[in-house]
């Protein structure tokens, strides 16, 4: 049984914690307030350049130094950038924590960020952007959540080459001081802990750190509508996007349900009416996507030039037959696999770490695996029924990347 645990500390930083007795392992995920829509509009690059800057020596340690105590004390890190945040993760034994957490504060609250680090992660960055074109389905998603949400929570986290090229280790160590501000930040713990004891020693490696930085606003209005990418390929990849509750919606729950029938396994909906009946495409999924502001349901699909339209017609007839209602069968196979996806997850410490740290910051509050899967067990497929004949589905935006335009029919039929 897990119990987690919320404690403001002392410097003002939120600590969500989620202890669990039956691992060996700690796994932390820090929040820091420094997304890419943090940057302003002529930055959108910094904080892809510090997501790696970062890593490269803290407090007294330079690089190298700071790279081989973390190896010493055998911990795993990463740094992934997002909206609103430039999301912090660690994962170690809990007998190296001791040892561990003033490296990964230090790196936190006094990272050096040397000028001489700079043209090496540079490259890395623009390399990154350049690996795009290798990848179409990844462009297609990229171009797709950059017309269908607003500036600047549409960003792809990759920045601008230009900014990229022309951003000064000066500017970089100002925007860091200016943003990383602990009473914007959120760190879940998940693991061999004592919260008590984490927030003690907590509030002694952050002592002095202090502030708060004010939060991204939405600065221009979705573009949306269709984005034909004209490349003399043999294949189509496309991108659709629409509206969908945000996390703290009452209609989350439902919404995860109705988009784990249309495209959650391979009994889904899409995958048996596109893909093996049609033999329309090779690849074809939704998924749902709910932040704190903003939620959408993507799809994506692979498919020839010459089947492209029609695949994107079947996929929004599927899409609009959900109104229609679903099976108890397909409703019972949905929950299964949901809750399947918790029992996995509850063996991931860093999966918890996020998981907490995330829904404090979308809900104000963290949720055991058991408050989700009560939430789960109170929606009867009466009530699914109920919501997807009443959910209204419109506002699409369409990429596609490949040699033909598509087009979205004016009016989608029933099959």
């Amino acid at each position: 049984m897990s119990r987690i645990h919320t404690i403001q500390l002392e410097c003002g930083m939120t600590l969500v914690t989620e202890s669990l007795t039956n691992v060996s392992s700690v796994a932390m995920k820090w929040l820091l307030p420094v997304g890419s829509a943090t940057d302003a509009e002529d930055e959108d690059g910094q904080a892809t350049l510090l997501s790696e800057l970062i890593f490269r020596g803290a407090g007294e340690m330079n690089s190298r130094e700071h790279s081989d105590a973390f190896d010493r004390c055998g911990v795993e890190r990463s740094c992934g950038v997002h909206s609103h945040h430039l999301n912090l993760s660690t994962i170690l034994t809990a007998g190296r924590l001791d040892e561990a957490l003033p490296l990964i504060c230090q790196m936190v609250i006094n990272p050096t960020l040397p000028d001489d680090a700079l043209p090496p992660v540079r490259s890395l960055c623009l390399q990154s952007l350049d690996s795009l074109e290798d990848n179409p389905q990844h462009l297609v998603m990229l171009r797709l959540r950059q017309r269908h949400l607003p500036s600047p929570f549409n960003r792809s986290g990759y920045g601008l080459p230009g900014v990229i090229e022309s951003t000064t280790p000066e500017a970089l160590r100002d925007a860091w001081s200016r943003k990383c501000r602990p009473q914007s930040s959120i760190l879940g713990v998940a693991g061999r802990i004592d919260p008590d004891e984490l927030a003690r020693r907590l509030d002694r490696a952050l002592a002095g750190w202090s502030g708060r930085v004010e939060e991204p606003v939405e600065s221009a209005s979705p573009e949306r509508g269709t984005l034909t990418i004209r490349q003399p390929t043999s294949q189509v990849h496309i991108g659709l996007a629409f509206d969908a509750p945000h996390e703290a919606s009452e209609d989350a729950m439902l919404e995860r349900l109705a988009i784990g029938i249309l495209s959650g396994s391979s009994s889904g909906r899409l995958f048996t009416e596109v893909r093996q009946k049609r033999s329309l495409c090779y690849s074809v999924g939704a998924s749902y996507r709910s932040g704190r502001d903003f939620g959408m349901v993507t799809l994506y699909a692979g498919t020839t030039p010459e089947r492209a339209q029609e695949t994107l017609d079947v996929c929004l007839r599927e899409i609009h037959r959900l109104s229609e209602g679903v099976s108890s069968d397909e409703f019972s196979r949905t929950v299964t696999s949901l809750k399947s996806n918790l029992i996995m997850q509850g063996e991931s410490t860093p999966a918890r770490a996020a998981a907490v740290a995330q829904d404090h910051f979308r809900l104000g509050r963290a949720r055991s695996l058991e408050d989700i899967a009560h939430q789960i067990d109170e929606i009867s497929h009466e009530q699914l029924n109920e919501y997807v004949h009443e959910r209204e589905i419109d506002h699409f935006t369409l990429v596609s990347l490949g040699p033909v335009a598509l087009e979205m029919p004016k009016q989608v039929a029933s099959p």
